[in-house]
């Protein structure tokens, strides 16, 4: 299986693995811990295009938690990729069906974000909770050097827009 999966896994209590070993959710954890930073250590060691850079998740406790982001990669995958716990993110799979990756930016970072939102992008935002000027969806923001440090924040609630 492989590190994604594992990951949309995560909150499951246990695992049936085969031979009928049973890992408990502590141990996924820390193999997901483990992979995570396998996957960025490759990729630094990999070439100039396969950087990281540090983006700080701000949760809905307030809690800022850093995070190793490949450039190239979007922000719900990089949520996963570094197992932060954000319950009902990223709901559709980053398929643009809902909006349960919406992401809070400072002025100054979203003022630098290469890409403007698309109509698509637009429709899901506006049933998002929370929804405020510099709100985007994670899955539709790809990283980027300058990047490096910023903060985002994940709205207190969150709203499917599938339901």
């Amino acid at each position: 299986m492989s590190l994604r999966g594992l990951l949309r896994l995560q909150h499951s209590v246990r695992f049936l693995l085969p031979q009928n070993r049973i890992i408990s959710t502590p141990s996924i954890h820390n193999l997901l811990a483990k992979a995570s930073a396998v996957t960025c250590k490759r990729a630094l060691s990999s070439g100039p295009s396969k950087e990281c850079v540090t983006i700080i998740y701000v949760n809905r406790e307030g809690q800022k938690i850093p995070a190793k982001a490949k450039i190239g990669s979007n922000l719900l995958d990089v949520a996963i990729d570094n197992n932060i716990d954000l319950e009902g993110f990223g709901a559709c799979e980053g398929t643009l069906a809902c909006s349960t990756c919406h992401l809070i930016f400072k002025k100054e970072h979203f003022d630098q974000l290469p890409d403007k939102p698309t109509d698509e992008e637009m429709d899901m935002l506006d049933l998002a909770y929370g929804l405020c000027e510099t709100s985007r969806l994670g899955c539709q923001i790809t990283v980027t050097k300058n990047m490096d440090g910023w903060e985002v924040v994940v709205p207190k609630e969150t709203r499917d827009a599938r339901s």
